[in-house]
């Protein structure tokens, strides 16, 4: 045979593809289980997010809703509550991060930042649970006004902030934003 020849593709190239393609089709088959698995199920993907109605939340009330398992507190505070977490000096702040997701991670635990923003300085939104061992902590209680964590004795001033006790962090504050002046969707 010379370099020139060309052959005609015969019975057995054509058994080679053909079980190529056969064992492909069949990695594919047993791989796609574990593949999929990996995939959230969808009452996770549910879960995802979260929109709540707070038309009926006067001044000085709570709502808590579960989102993706966790308690979040949403407070329409008090002009006595925000007048009182705005008088805070950050020198007195265990923690001086805002821990809002909807912000930069560096910003300051200042009131405002640790609220729905400008406009909407009374809203307050944030994961309910205690950043020492994950209890949930008591509403409109505690040294400060905020939230208390009976469990250890962690004490939240009126805008989430760690204040007195063993929680190294303030309450986080998930993704959230007013659809309306009424309705938030969380996550």
């Amino acid at each position: 045979m010379s370099a020139t020849d060309t052959s005609e593709p015969n019975r057995r190239d054509f058994l080679y593809v053909a079980t190529g393609m056969a064992g492909a089709v069949g990695a594919a088959a047993v791989a796609w289980p574990f593949i999929d698995q990996m995939r959230p199920d969808a009452s996770t993907l549910a879960a995802s997010s979260v929109e709540v109605d707070v038309s009926s939340l006067t001044p000085g009330m709570s709502l808590t809703v579960k989102w993706r398992g966790k308690p979040v507190f949403i407070r329409n505070r008090t002009p006595e509550e925000i007048k009182a977490a705005q008088e805070v000096p950050m020198a007195d702040l265990k923690d001086p991060v805002a821990r809002n997701a909807n912000i930069s991670s560096d910003a300051q635990a200042t009131d405002i930042d640790r609220t729905a923003g400008e406009g909407k300085e009374n809203w307050l939104v944030m994961v309910g649970v205690c950043t020492h061992l994950g209890c949930v902590p008591l509403g409109q209680q505690g040294d400060f006004g905020g939230w208390f964590c009976p469990c250890h004795g962690s004490h939240y001033d009126t805008a989430g902030r760690i204040r007195k006790g063993p929680a190294p962090e303030n309450l986080h504050i998930p993704n959230f934003q007013f659809l309306s002046n009424t309705t938030i969707r969380i996550g």
